[in-house]
Order: structure tokens, then sequence, then C-alpha cells
């Protein structure tokens, strides 16, 4: 029996203890080619941040437009996420990865030429059906093609990605936007996706699949629960968080998640065990990687229209004033990796909430662009140090055979973060989005603090061992 204390400190993986006894002699390069293919994936979810105020005044887009066209890619993408990985598990996972990223570069295209909100949105919402099936699938590559102590730095590689993804996705929107402008967030990832897939289909493994069935029921449940969720959220910023509107969505979410909830206990081949879910360290990790998704999103959206709309920047200069949020997210995960092993996954967690929150504190309480830039670079650091703490601690309650599924769990989380996050906040600071004002953007990064010190409340529990 494992102890809590043991089991806070594990940082292995149970992928680990399958070994390769023939190394593919391609792995590296595999790992760099789906390292940069899933960097495209996360830098989508950011990357239209910056670009949003000039999308809005092309498209006619308003305040709830504007958040479904961040939220609707992550809340696709994270919720068929599980049925991504299981598809790779039945048909094999180079199959998955090819189909999906073609459909991810050809929305792509899709969404640069859209002329209207309509297209623009049903092109983000393919983009997410594209991204979910190639996200897991080359986790699960990557997985089967490593083994060892080099299954481990390929995995904190793959983890990296998240934090760092996130931060360039806004200097690269920035870049674009100020340049041939918004169309250029969706069209570059064109020529990058097509030559991605060439290389991919000349070097990735044609791994078997195993059979079996897919649970689109359960994957239909789960997305759906969600996006009444994030409908409430949105509706709340304009009719009120008592509204009919709003109660109706969160109500409607709640139903959803408990049919959802009873399917899973019932069907015979579900998308996620349920046992799996009842484990302390999964929920501790599951919680971590949803709320430091949600902060880092929530700092980014808030930021974009704090620095252009209050402190009259540019799409470019706001994208450059970014660039030490991803050094400080980028360090915060480096440094977590090196001290996690001795420190443990609770401490880590804490601190960097902690930090994450002081950050937060000092953009929302302090009037200063100097100030907010250096509160959400401190941010990031302890929002970086989360992600790496995430992993860990899911990573150590997961037996071998459920490695997959709780690969595809975390990146749920992470793109669940990312919807929720987005829509709370603009709903929080609503009022700042029509009429921008300190006091009004001040707000959302309160909120954002709060819930960076809540939730390090919440990780000083100590964790079950695994049963």
């Amino acid at each position: 029996m494992t102890t809590p204390e043991k089991n806070d400190r594990e940082t292995s993986t149970p992928a680990q203890q399958t070994q390769d006894p023939t190394p593919d002699p391609r792995r590296w390069r595999v790992l760099a080619l789906l390292g940069v293919a899933q960097l495209m994936l996360i830098v989508d979810v950011t990357v239209v941040a910056i670009a949003l105020p000039e999308m809005g005044a092309d498209l006619g887009l308003d305040r709830s437009g504007l958040t479904w066209v961040a939220s609707v890619y992550a809340l696709v993408f994270g919720g068929l996420m599980l049925l991504g990985g299981k598809a790779a598990d039945v048909v094999g996972p180079r199959r998955v990865v090819l189909a999906g990223l073609a459909l991810f570069t050809l929305a792509s295209l899709l969404a640069g030429l859209a002329g209207s909100a309509e297209l623009l949105l049903v092109a983000r919402g393919l983009q997410g059906v594209g991204a979910a099936a190639m996200s897991p699938a080359a986790l699960s590559v990557i997985v089967r093609t490593f083994s060892g102590p080099e299954l481990s730095r390929a995995l904190g590689v793959w983890s990296a990605l998240g934090g760092a993804g996130a931060a360039v996705g806004v200097l690269v929107g920035g870049v674009l936007t100020s340049g041939p402008g918004w169309p250029w967030v969706f069209f570059v990832n064109v020529p990058v996706g097509a030559l991605l897939l060439l290389a991919l289909f000349r070097w990735v493994r044609p791994w078997p699949g195993s059979g079996g069935r897919l649970d689109v029921l359960g994957a239909a449940l789960a997305t759906l629960s969600t996006a009444a969720v994030v409908y409430g959220l949105v509706t709340a910023g304009d009719d009120g968080w008592l509204s009919a509107p709003t109660l109706v969505a969160l109500l409607v979410g709640i139903a959803g998640y408990a049919l959802l909830a009873r399917h899973l206990r019932s069907s015979a081949t579900p998308l996620v065990d349920p046992a799996l879910l009842t484990r302390r360290p999964v929920l501790r990790g599951l919680g971590l990687i949803f709320v430091a998704t949600a902060l880092m999103i929530s700092v980014f959206f808030l930021g974009s229209f704090t620095l252009q709309q209050l402190h009259g920047f540019s799409p470019l200069d706001t994208g450059l004033t970014f660039l030490p949020v991803a050094v400080g997210t980028v360090l915060g995960s480096t440094v977590a990796g090196r001290v996690l092993p001795r420190l443990g996954v609770r401490a880590v967690s804490v601190a960097g909430l902690l930090v994450a929150a002081v950050g937060l504190a000092a953009a929302a309480g302090i009037f200063s662009m100097t100030v907010l830039v250096a509160g959400i670079t401190v941010a990031g650091f302890g929002v970086g140090a989360v992600f790496v703490a995430a992993s860990a601690s899911l990573f150590s309650a997961a037996r071998p055979h459920e490695a997959g599924v709780a690969s595809g769990a975390l990146s749920t989380f992470h793109e669940f973060g990312a919807a929720t996050g987005v829509s709370a906040v603009s709903s929080v600071a609503a009022a700042a989005l029509v009429a921008p004002a300190f006091d009004t953007f001040a707000t959302g990064y309160w909120f954002a603090a709060a819930v960076a010190l809540v939730a390090a409340l919440a990780s000083l529990a100590p964790a079950r061992p695994a049963a």
C-alpha cells in the first residue's frame, strides 16, 4: 500500500513500467514533429485573443460573439478529447493523428476565409474537432514510441507545451494581426499543417488498433453539458447571474453531467472508467489543470483588452508585451520540474497558485502598465508550475492500462478550463469590454486572484493513495 506522502511525491508515469527492447531510431524526430503539431493546437487557443477587437470590428461581433469565438474551439477540443483518444486505441493512433491534423488544417483555411460571424464559429468548431482527434492520438504515439527514462523526458516536453503555447499564441496573434491582418492567425496553420502531414505520414509507425466501440453518446453528453454551462457564464455578463437564461443554462449543464455520470456507470464501453475519477490524485490533477488553464486564458483575455483599450497598445505591441509572460511560464514549468521530486505535488501546486494569486492581485490593485505586465508575468510563473504539478499528480495514480485515457482526461480538463475561464472572466468584467475603465478591468483580475487563492487552499488537502 502506498502512503499518501509517497503518492504526493510520485513523479513517474505507469507507462514507464513497459520497456521497449528495440527503440525507434526516429523517436526524437517524431517527438519534434508531434510537438510542433501540438504547439499549433495549443497556440490556437490564445492566438485569437489579440485579434478579437479586429475580428469584432470587421464581422460585427458583440461581447457574447467575441467570447464564443474564443471559447468554441476550446470547448469542442476538450469535449471530444476522450473520444479522440478512444478512437486512437480502436483504429490505431497514426490514422487518427493524420485525419485530425488534416481536418484542423482545412478548418483553419475556412476560418481565415470567413466573411461572417456564423462561418467563423463553424470553422472554429471544426478546428476543435480536428484538434480533439490529433492531440490524444499524438500522445498515444509518444507513449508507444518511448520507454523508461526517455518517456519521462518526452512527457515533460509535452507538458511544457501547454503553458508556453498559450503565451506564444498571444505573441503570434499580435504580429499577424498588426501585419497582414487577423485572417492570418488562421492562414498560418495551412502551410505548417501541410508540411507536418507529409512528415508524419513518412515517419510515424502504423501502430495497430485494438478494435472495440466508441462511446459517442458519452462524448456528446460531456460536450453539450459543458456548452450549456459556458453559455450560462456568457449570458450572466449581459442578463445577470440570477436571470432565467443564466440559471436555465446552468441547470441544463448540471443535469447533463448527472446523465453522463449515470451513462458511464452503466455503459459496457464507457468513455472513461468511473473508477479512475474516484482517486484523489487524479481529481487533484484534473482540478489543477482546469484552474491553471482558466487562469492563464483569463490573463491573456483580460490583458489583451486592457493593453489595447485602456493603454492604447497596438496588437503587435500587445503581443510583444506578453513575451515576459511566456518566459515566466516556461521558467515556472522548468523550476517546478526540478523541485517536484523533492518537494512533492502538494507543495509545488500550492506555491504555484499562491504566486499566481499575488501577481493577479498586483495587476488588480495598481493602475500601471508596468505593474500589469510584471503582475501577470509573476502569475505566469506560478501557473507554469501548476501545469507540471497537475500532470505529476494524475499520472502518479493512473495504472499502465489507464495511461491513454488519463492523458485524454487531462487534456479535456485543460480545454474545459480555457473555455470556462474566458467565459467567466468576460462576464465578471463585462462592463469593461463595453466601456473600458481600470476599475471594471480590475474586477476581472480580483476574481482570478480569488480563484487562485481558493484553489491553493483546496490543494493543501493530502492525497489518498491509489486504490
